[in-house]
């Protein structure tokens, strides 16, 4: 692996990820005098074709049901930008963070977490389905745009982001042998450390992850109906925030309210998160990002006390949003969708489109069930509702 750029990191704190002492890529390159590796990369990503899928791809709700709700697309650039603000705060690289935000959610399939438990259902036999897998699969296999190699061969400090978006993934009883083929196929190649920590570019990208979904949840919610500020009001610092909101803008509509709520929240979190990992870093002072992947815990992190708080949010939003009847319509349908169409492709792999025909026509009933899978996590909501459309409607 090779590494060439005119970047040197200068500015940057201690335990940053440098340019200089990068690991570089699988496949040798030469980089660009104009981007760094990881600014590369983020144009990697946006270019990608998984990339521009998650503009039709939902969080909560399905596409055809109103366009003011979040998509993975809008999600994804929202946990970009709140990123590189807490990345540039702390010292870190933010366009490390930057790329690590836009790709986290690549690997998600239609009809959000619906059509996730439909896809890991139907794979169970197969060796299951996991979106954070099948985020790493997208860059470094399924993406086919450039000559020399398959993916989009990122940079060994970006894979390790994806790899590692939830912390280290051997021990504490868990082998290797029982992650996803992917993962260890790429750790085979590039050795991820997986029983270490991430960088702290890697974790900021998830826990802005875990700032934007919360909140947008919130926001999408309230324009849904499917809950008030009134019922927000008894939970712990968001009820406080709305009781300062409604004092301040007394005569606001509800919708300017729920704004000035939301982004108050975002900023509570945001401070929190930055009080308690430069706690953090004062208790454990890494000088450089392998004293941050070998440290016994997470250096980006919230407090007891804002994690509690996370804990009531999550409980209020799965009681009156992810279980909401009206969502539960939405995923009922969804898990319907995939339900039927894994099975059909998988019993008569010859309607799959090219290359997909061509791949699941050869191999095992295991092979030909994680291609289908991969066929299905690519789909769009919109495509995936028209495929089984001209599938199941004998009209067409």
């Amino acid at each position: 692996m090779t590494q060439k750029s005119s970047h040197n990191g200068a500015g940057l704190a201690p335990f940053a990820v440098t340019i200089a002492e990068s690991r570089g890529r699988r496949f040798g390159e030469d980089e660009s005098s104009t981007r760094s590796p990881y600014q590369r990369d983020r144009d990697r990503i946006i270019h990608s074709t998984a990339f521009r899928r998650l503009q039709y791809k939902t969080q909560v709700f399905v596409y055809h049901e109103g366009d003011y709700y979040r998509t993975r697309l809008t999600h994804s650039l929202e946990v970009a930008q709140i990123a590189r603000s807490i990345s540039r705060t702390l010292g870190l690289d933010e366009d490390l963070a930057e790329a690590l935000s836009l790709a986290h959610d690549l690997g998600h399939s239609p009809f959000a977490h619906a059509g996730e438990d439909a896809l890991k259902t139907q794979m169970r036999p197969y060796g299951g389905f996991d979106h954070n897998a099948q985020s790493l699969k997208i860059v470094t296999e399924l993406e086919q745009r450039y000559g020399p190699f398959d993916g989009l061969n990122l940079t060994w400090e970006t894979l390790e982001g994806l790899v590692k978006h939830n912390g280290p993934l051997v021990g504490d009883g868990v082998a290797r042998d029982t992650l996803p083929g992917v993962i260890q196929r790429q750790d085979d190649a590039l050795s991820f450390d997986l029983g270490t920590y991430a960088s702290a570019e890697a974790q900021v990208a998830a826990l802005s992850d875990d700032i934007a979904y919360n909140n947008h949840d919130i926001d999408d919610g309230l324009r849904a109906g499917l809950f008030t500020l009134d019922d927000l009001a008894a939970l712990p610092l968001v009820g406080d925030v709305v009781t300062a909101v409604r004092a301040l803008y007394p005569n606001a509509d509800k919708d300017r309210m729920a704004h000035e709520v939301v982004r108050r929240l975002i900023d509570h979190m945001v401070r929190d998160l930055l009080a308690e990992t430069g706690r953090r870093i004062k208790k454990h002072q890494p000088q450089s990002a392998q004293d941050v992947r070998d440290l016994p815990e997470a250096l980006v992190a919230f407090s007891e006390d804002m994690i509690a708080n996370d804990r009531e949010l999550r409980r209020f939003l799965r009681e009156h949003m992810y279980f909401h009847y009206k969502v539960n319509r939405m995923t009922s349908k969804a898990r319907r969708v995939v339900g039927d169409l894994f099975p059909l492709y998988l019993g008569e792999p010859e309607i799959l489109p090219d290359p997909w025909r061509a791949l699941a026509t050869t191999g095992d009933v295991s092979a030909r069930a994680r291609i289908v899978c991969d066929f299905i996590a690519g789909m769009t909501d919109r495509f995936a509702i028209e495929e089984h459309r001209r599938l199941f409607d004998l009209s067409m």
